[in-house]
């Protein structure tokens, strides 16, 4: 399959994108979970038990699998909001760059040669004020990865 997606905008920027987003102070929002079954490599969370937004690294530096912190432990505010319906026990969500996948998630980008392109907002901090724990954007002023946990934004290079 070679499905490409955008959402807000008429076209992606070139054949390598998945999955591109508009213009706008709009962002990702991950979904927020007490804990995670099955972790996938990749998969992003916001943890309402630790208060953190989360990656699942399948290996990281010591050589192990686990939970990558992107914001600080407990530093994070729960959201007033709640999810409208329960969270399903099946694997099954919606899959884009292929007809199955192996990986669990409610959306999962399966793709070897294209890749998702954050939504990209200038100066999140300032531009996206009333943001939601799990918000994640591509800061275009600071070119990072920009996550906000509730409480503050946090920059990856």
């Amino acid at each position: 399959m070679h499905s490409q997606i955008a959402i807000g905008k008429t076209s992606v920027t070139n054949s390598s994108v998945l999955l591109e987003f508009g213009t706008g102070n709009k962002g990702i929002i991950v979904p927020s979970v007490q804990s995670v079954n099955g972790n996938t490599p990749g998969a992003f969370v916001f943890n309402t038990s630790s208060k953190a937004v989360q990656v699942w690294e399948q290996r990281n530096a010591n050589g192990n699998g686990g939970w990558l912190n992107l914001t600080e432990l407990n530093a994070g505010v729960l959201h007033s909001f709640n999810n409208s319906a329960s969270d399903s026990t099946s694997n099954v969500g919606v899959i884009i760059g292929a007809s199955t996948t192996t990986k669990s998630g409610t959306l999962v980008l399966e793709s070897t040669t294209r890749a998702l392109v954050l939504p990209i907002v200038s100066n999140p901090q300032s531009t996206m004020i009333g943001s939601v724990a799990g918000t994640m954007v591509y800061d275009a002023t600071s070119s990072t990865m920009a996550v906000y946990d509730g409480a503050q934004w946090n920059y990856w290079k």
